[in-house]
């Protein structure tokens, strides 16, 4: 074939290459403005991301924690509040904490938890947990939505949880956190079962001991004029033999109950913290509920973990001090002192508040490297108690009679400790005095002994202890309680030092 024709030939190849890539071009052009004009439809019938208004965080342990049917669920948390009996609590509830475990090993022990709260009116019941599946820097909290369980869904706190949630940069929304979070979700079926009409904010620690006063401080700023419960969930110690768990749990338990953030040995201490640090900042007060370990609820007794519920309340006697008013009991304290160590004078002090101006007794106790330096107090409200605060205050500096005055090279190393005192009341028995709780006075043939109630937690005494060294300080033997009659009256305090 000449040249000629091989050109002629290629040339018509390569009309119709370009005829063939040009339909192509046409039909995709044609394809693309289709897409545009029905893709509007499309969208509209994809499926969304839920936002969270709309997310529902469904149960993660049904069925391994608690029953995951609804009727075997139902039957278990009413057997087991039908045998809690907590003690009376002489006040509102605003916190507790609870476990966390499977019910078969804790439900016994929190149900006395929220028998306390039965059908009391919450509108939002905030539960904080550590996490035991993810760690991460801050505090996460799930704002919206719903979360369910087999006795149906309940809604979270929205607007609580985003005004907590600007409170800090350390606060965050982490899905992940909570998705298979026990710690939070066992506490909702016992309070579906106990209360009615309240929503919920879950919380969960990521890391340990940084964010939880940022936490306790948020939240007291944003529940005022609400009425909310919070729950601190937690176990106690983990896997140590029956005995060696108990006494570990029992150091724990008066740790918290004398408002001690160090010695705290629990999974859940930054909820804990939290829940103490605003009980703290009331002036509220803690009760033992109940306290157990899997050994004795359906476990061996080689290896358990403690389990215990305790009530944070205020109390229905005098209003608690706001922690304004406490420090400026312990600055009126302070001055007092060294006014009088100084000048031999007692200052004069202007107190605005009406509550440091009511009637009340109180002890002033003054400490030195630790050690008990001077205390002295009166327990009769027959007086104001900035007034009782600033007299007691310098008779515990030169009037105890086991110490010579206090000097004024001293007045640098005193620490100061103020015991504000409800009314005491008579009981029928020395069974009725509960150890860590009551300040006690016993009065038989015409003497008299007292100590507060932070003496015996301190002293590390249990209740025949207390009550032989009770004896002694009123002038009896120690054991004239048991063989005489003795009249004993009960107080309780609102104890608090400087930080």
């Amino acid at each position: 074939m000449s040249q000629r024709g091989k050109n002629s030939r290629n040339l018509v190849k390569m009309k119709k290459f370009l005829i063939i890539y040009l339909l192509i071009f046409i039909v995709a052009a044609l394809g693309g403005i289709l897409f545009l004009k029905i893709s509007p439809k499309l969208q509209t019938q994809m499926p969304k991301t839920p936002t969270f208004e709309e997310k529902l965080r469904p149960p993660a342990v049904a069925g391994q924690f608690y029953p995951e049917e609804k009727k075997e669920l139902e039957k278990m948390i009413d057997d087991y509040l039908s045998k809690a009996k907590p003690p009376e609590i002489e006040g509102e509830i605003f916190g507790l904490i609870l476990p966390h475990a499977g019910y078969i090993f804790s439900g016994p022990v929190a149900a006395y938890g929220f028998k306390a709260i039965s059908n009391q009116n919450f509108e939002t019941v905030i539960i904080i947990g550590d996490s035991h599946y993810e760690r991460f820097e801050g505090v996460s909290l799930w704002p919206a939505g719903f979360w369910q369980t087999p006795l149906g869904k309940v809604e979270v706190d929205k607007d609580l949880a985003q005004k907590i949630l600007s409170a800090s940069e350390r606060f965050l929304v982490r899905d992940s956190a909570h998705l298979f979070e026990h710690s939070l979700e066992v506490e909702i079926p016992f309070l579906q079962k106990t209360l009615k009409n309240f929503k919920i904010l879950p919380i969960v620690f990521g890391s340990e001991d940084e964010d939880w006063p940022k936490l306790a401080e948020a939240i007291l700023e944003n529940i005022r004029g609400k009425k909310v419960l919070i729950i601190a969930s937690s176990d106690l110690s983990h896997y140590l033999p029956y005995q060696e768990a108990q006494k570990i749990d029992e150091k724990t338990l008066e740790a918290i109950l004398r408002g001690d953030f160090q010695n705290l040995e629990a999974c859940g201490k930054d909820s804990i913290k939290t829940l103490m640090e605003i009980a703290k900042n009331l002036g509220a007060k803690a009760k033992l509920l109940k306290y157990a370990n899997s050994g004795d609820t359906a476990g061996d007794k080689s290896q358990v973990v403690g389990y215990a519920a305790l009530a944070f309340y205020l109390s229905s006697g005098a209003e608690s001090l706001t922690r304004a008013e406490r420090e400026e009991l312990l600055k009126i304290a302070k001055a007092s002192v060294e006014s009088f160590i100084k000048t031999g004078k007692i200052p004069k002090f202007e107190v605005k508040s009406e509550r440091l101006r009511k009637n009340q007794g109180a002890f002033v106790t003054l400490k030195k490297d630790g050690k008990l330096r001077g205390c002295i107090g009166h327990i009769v409200g027959d007086r104001p108690l900035f007034e009782v605060v600033s007299q007691m205050a310098v008779a515990a500096a030169v009037e105890d009679v086991r110490f010579l005055p206090v000097t004024e090279a001293e007045l640098p190393e005193l620490e100061y400790e103020i015991s504000v005192l409800s009314p005491l009341r008579k009981v029928s028995s020395w069974q009725e005095i509960q150890i860590g709780v009551h300040g006690v006075q016993a009065v038989a043939q015409g003497r008299a002994g007292l100590f507060l109630p932070q003496v015996a937690i301190e002293q590390n005494w249990d209740l025949e202890t207390f009550l032989e060294h009770l004896m002694l300080k009123a002038g009896l033997r120690p054991n004239y309680w048991r063989e005489n009659p003795v009249d004993f009256y009960v107080f309780e305090a609102e104890v608090f030092g400087e930080e």
